[in-house]
């Protein structure tokens, strides 16, 4: 058996291509005492890639030339010198683009009440950095009006979810019909906001009549910017992604950030690293929810390690639809 792995090969300058990597083969990894080998099953793709693509200084370290590219995934055990993990457990791996890896810090999942997969979806780290990022950062309160962009997304179809769930008002910003109509009609948002239909100041304006409490930002750009307009007294904005400039070369100027200090807003990134000591208290909410039938997701394959250069573009260009996932 070889293992395939997925390495960058150079640095993109603007839009990320296939040329950035780099696929090989290459032995099959040995488990150390206390590690497990496993057979990654499904690799999450997810935004922040793009940065960690960079030789520049970040949150966290970027990928090495030559270097595995970096990745959440979900597989099986297939050998064990773990005490706590058997072979055929399914866990949760940090073990990025290759078929097979070597760990001690998989966290073994019941895939039995929740589809492996939405471990790195709704459930997973994008479900709880909607999670936390809403109810610690946003502060939403019953009957205010939480907007959320990317709506359709991994991150932003939970926030605004969970916003109704708290009682709040929700409005989903997406990219085209099909979009807007699943974020309304399927995740039962009260409005949605079309951004390609070239009207965004009219459109959040109407969508939005007593203004904007919560928004919970993960485009940046003009968005962003325009929301800031919208914001009421004493409002919360969480700044959690920043797509639109992943692929710029010179980044987007904001030009209303005085309504901060007029509105005396709230304004705080989030990363979801910075609350990892209570990762269960929102992977037991999420999935009690999930299991409740009150948190809906959907779900972009791309099939085998080869195509996943081509998945991460897709999703930097808003071709995904939900969360954007490799099947290995």
């Amino acid at each position: 058996m070889t293992n395939k792995r997925v390495v960058l090969a150079s640095r993109p300058v603007g839009p990320v291509s296939e040329s950035n990597f780099r696929v090989e083969d290459g032995p099959l990894p040995k488990p150390a005492d206390g590690e497990v080998l496993v057979r990654n099953l499904w690799l999450s793709l997810d935004p922040y890639m793009r940065g960690r693509m960079n030789d520049a200084k970040s949150y966290a370290k970027g990928v090495d030339l030559g270097e595995v590219m970096v990745g959440q995934t979900a597989g099986e055990v297939i050998e064990s010198r773990h005490p706590n993990l058997k072979k055929g457990d399914k866990v949760l791996t940090q073990l990025g683009w290759q078929l097979y890896g070597s760990t001690g810090d998989a966290i073994k999942v019941d895939a039995s009440r929740v589809p492996l997969s939405c471990y790195l979806g709704v459930v997973g780290m994008p479900g709880m950095t909607a999670y936390f990022g809403l109810k610690e950062i946003g502060q939403p309160k019953a009957g205010e009006t939480v907007v959320v962009s990317a709506a359709s997304g991994a991150v932003g179809s939970v926030v605004g979810q969970l916003a109704k769930l708290w009682g709040c008002r929700t409005v989903g910003i997406a990219g085209g019909r099909e979009k807007c109509d699943y974020v309304k009609h399927e995740l039962g948002f009260d409005a949605w906001i079309d951004y390609k239909a070239g009207k965004l100041r009219e459109d959040l304006k109407a969508a939005c009549p007593k203004g904007v409490d919560v928004y919970f930002d993960n485009v940046g750009g003009e968005i962003f910017d325009l929301a800031l307009t919208r914001m009421n007294l004493f409002g919360r904005i969480v700044v959690c992604g920043t797509i639109s400039d992943y692929n710029a070369t010179e980044p987007y100027r904001v030009r209303n950030m005085r309504a901060v200090l007029v509105n005396r807003l709230k304004l705080q990134g989030m990363i979801i690293f910075d609350w990892k000591d209570r990762y269960g208290e929102a992977l037991k909410a999420l999935a009690g929810y999930f299991a409740e039938g009150k948190l809906k997701y959907r779900e972009s394959v791309v099939q085998g390690l080869e195509n996943a250069p081509r998945g991460l573009m897709d999703l930097l260009n808003g071709k995904n639809f939900g969360k954007q996932l490799v099947k290995l």
